[in-house]
């Protein structure tokens, strides 16, 4: 290693470990058990109409949710400040409906990327850089994307590719719900670890060689460092960039977007290499802003896919006021 830097997922701000509320198990079982009788209901029909309702019950829920409404119609505005009202809400709305249809594709997953005939699905673009990546150098790899198009099926479909990733996630509240999700996500190999304590999984799967996939495109609090993201400063985690700079693997910032119904294009936009960042004056900040850069640049392409509803920018710069919707 040429650098002295060290991380924690936790102490770098990745987890955010609180007291957790008492759940009522009763509750939590009726939840699961609808969910289960959901799926089932839903794979008695194709998955094109599954979408088509998603599509409509997001719509619905656009109309009736004011809160979240307003604060993806804030988020679009002040990140697209030439936008008029009427574009705001057109990209809200398809960023409500993108949620509900990801629900609806996780579900599908399983039974639709397949080995045999993933290309229906699956139209790689500028993947070339990032399969040498994980064919060649087996040296260890950050796999980066937002919370943008389908970021769920990047994982999934690597791994049916057969390159497995370790992913970290944050378990769902419910805990029978959870172990559900997570199992459907991790059927063709791919490995999800809870953001609590993953730092010895992570650190294990690159000093091995693997792929570590992270989701980078949340709030890191006031521990965070703020970049630029859409014009304004917004709080990121220290922590990607540390094990990036302690490890020296690269850093490849990725998309899943859809171009038709449960059809995606799995894109790479940028990748970091360690050369890179080597004469940088800060590292950490090059890194960290790169990568957001890249986000923010797949997402400009087609903005009814990001998840707008998204507090990404609610931890302010010190002695700034916070976002007027929160």
């Amino acid at each position: 290693m040429t650098t002295s830097h060290t991380w924690s997922l936790t102490r770098s701000g990745y987890s955010h470990p609180t007291l957790a509320k008492p759940r009522n198990k009763l509750i939590d079982l009726l939840q699961y058990g609808t969910l289960r009788l959901v799926h089932m209901v839903m794979h008695c029909w194709p998955v094109e109409v599954n979408l088509y309702v998603a599509r409509k019950l997001g719509s619905i829920v656009y109309a009736i949710d004011a809160k979240h409404r307003r604060r993806a119609l804030a988020n679009i505005a002040r990140s697209f400040p030439d936008f008029r009202p009427a574009d705001c809400d057109r990209l809200a709305r398809q960023s409500m409906q993108a949620l509900f249809q990801l629900g609806v594709e996780t579900m599908f997953t399983p039974r639709l990327i397949r080995l045999d005939d993933w290309q229906k699905h699956i139209v790689l673009s500028d993947f070339a850089p990032t399969l040498e990546l994980l064919l060649k150098e087996r040296r260890g790899l950050i796999m980066l994307t937002g919370h943008y198009g389908n970021w769920e099926v990047l994982g999934y479909a690597l791994a049916t590719l057969g390159f497995p990733t370790t992913s970290v996630a944050r378990p769902l509240d419910n805990p029978h719900i959870s172990r559900f999700v997570f199992g459907i996500r991790e059927k063709k190999g791919q490995k999800i670890i809870a953001k609590k304590g993953a730092t010895e999984e992570v650190t294990a799967t690159l000093d091995a060689g693997g792929a570590v996939g992270l989701v980078a495109d949340q709030n890191a609090g006031p521990k965070g460092i703020f970049v630029d993201f859409f014009g304004r400063k917004a709080s990121t985690y220290k922590s990607i960039a540390l094990l990036a700079m302690q490890y020296e693997v690269p850093v490849v910032i990725g998309y899943a977007r859809r171009i038709g119904d449960f059809r995606f294009e799995v894109g790479t936009q940028d990748i970091i290499r360690p050369e890179d960042w080597k004469d940088a004056p800060d590292p950490l900040r090059y890194i960290t802003q790169r990568y957001t850069a890249g986000i923010e640049g797949f997402v400009r392409r087609d903005p009814g896919q990001y998840l707008w509803v998204h507090r990404r920018w609610k931890t302010r710069p010190k002695g700034e006021a916070p976002e007027a919707y929160d």
